[in-house]
C-alpha cells in the first residue's frame, strides 16, 4: 500500500478478520484490527512510501498471532508520552495502544526499512 492507499486500511481489516476466523481465533479480531490499523496508518502517514502487512499464526502448543507492518523508512517509531497527546488530539496514542494491548511488540530492521510488529497470545483470548 502507498500513502494514497489510506482507504485500503479498511480492506486490510476485512482480510485480517477473515483470516483470523479461518484460523479459528475469532476472539482476537477486535484487538488485531485495532492494533494493525494503528501500525498501518502510522506507516502510511509517517513514511515515504507504502507498507506491507503480514499475519502469521505459530503452531501448537503455544499459538501466537504475529502481525507485521513493513515500510521503507528505517527510523523506528517511538511512543509519545500521554501528556504530549492532548485530550482532544486525533493522533499520538497508537503505539501506546500497542504497548497496552499486545502481549509483545517491537521493531526489527528489514532490507530497506523496518518492520513494526505485535503478538497476541491465543490462550489469553
Amino acid at each position: 500500500m502507498r500513502r494514497a492507499d489510506l482507504p485500503a486500511v479498511a480492506e486490510t481489516r476485512r482480510l485480517l478478520r477473515e483470516r483470523l476466523r479461518q484460523w479459528g481465533v475469532p476472539a482476537l479480531v477486535d484487538t488485531t484490527e485495532l492494533l494493525a490499523t494503528e501500525l498501518l496508518t502510522n506507516a502510511l502517514q509517517h513514511t515515504r512510501g507504502g507498507a506491507v502487512v503480514t499475519a502469521t499464526l505459530s503452531p501448537h502448543p503455544r499459538r501466537r498471532l504475529r502481525v507485521e507492518v513493513r515500510d521503507g523508512f528505517a527510523q523506528p517509531p517511538a511512543p509519545r508520552p500521554a501528556r504530549r497527546a492532548g485530550d482532544h488530539a486525533t493522533s499520538g496514542r497508537g503505539l501506546m495502544l500497542v504497548e497496552a494491548l499486545a502481549d509483545d511488540w517491537g521493531v526489527r530492521p528489514c532490507h530497506a526499512g523496518k518492520a513494526v510488529w505485535f503478538e497476541l497470545d491465543t490462550q489469553a483470548a
